[in-house]
């Protein structure tokens, strides 16, 4: 499993948490997802996978920390503030307790591709992942996480596939990787809960 490993270059500026009012819900849904098993750590391949994040400003969002799908329920100080990013130039600066997920650049290519955009849940599930492939709007199989060509094909399939369509995105190069988004974070886990929550 190619996963859970920062592949950009990253600033990182050691600080305080980010502050709890108004991120309930990416708490609650990040453990809810942890629950399910859709969030978590590969004791076969020792790497963690998922992560969850909400924007809170034009070009900044907060994000689960790298390395914490161990955990099973995050609290604020597992979180950090994606400050900028440079997508063409593969960097991002983050400030908080902990480093940024591996996949921040892909969340910051949604937020970028449509504004109404507030919350990005990136999950992993083989069987559905193998179910939804090319079936959902799904990225270039070999397009690898967490890479400028990941945020790119992101803009690819938002311009390319009809809004009412973009709920989910498969990972076609990303096993069992699947990341969906909307308004809110209930809103972005609403197709995950259709299948895994029975």
């Amino acid at each position: 499993m190619d996963d859970g490993y920062i592949k950009f270059d990253l600033e990182w500026i050691k600080g305080a948490a980010p502050n709890l009012s108004g991120l309930e819900e990416l708490l609650f849904w990040r453990d809810n997802m942890y629950a399910l098993g859709l969030i978590g750590y590969d004791k076969q391949y020792k790497v963690g996978f998922g992560n969850i994040s909400q924007k809170i400003g034009d070009k900044e969002f907060v994000i689960s920390g790298t390395q914490t799908g161990h955990i099973d329920s995050l609290g604020i100080d597992h979180y950090t503030i994606v400050k900028e990013y440079n997508i063409q130039e593969n960097a991002l600066t983050c400030f908080g307790p902990v480093k940024a997920s591996s996949e921040s650049l892909t969340h910051a290519a949604i937020y970028e591709a449509d504004p109404i955009i507030n919350a990005v849940i990136h999950i992993h599930h083989d069987a559905q992942w193998l179910k939804w492939l090319g079936d959902l709007p799904t990225t270039a199989e070999n397009i690898p996480y967490g890479t400028p060509e990941m945020a790119l094909e992101i803009h690819r399939l938002f311009k390319e596939t009809p809004k009412g369509e973009m709920k989910v995105i498969a990972m076609a190069g990303h096993q069992g990787g699947l990341i969906s988004f909307g308004e809110t974070h209930t809103e972005a886990a609403a197709p995950f809960l259709e299948v895994f929550d029975r």
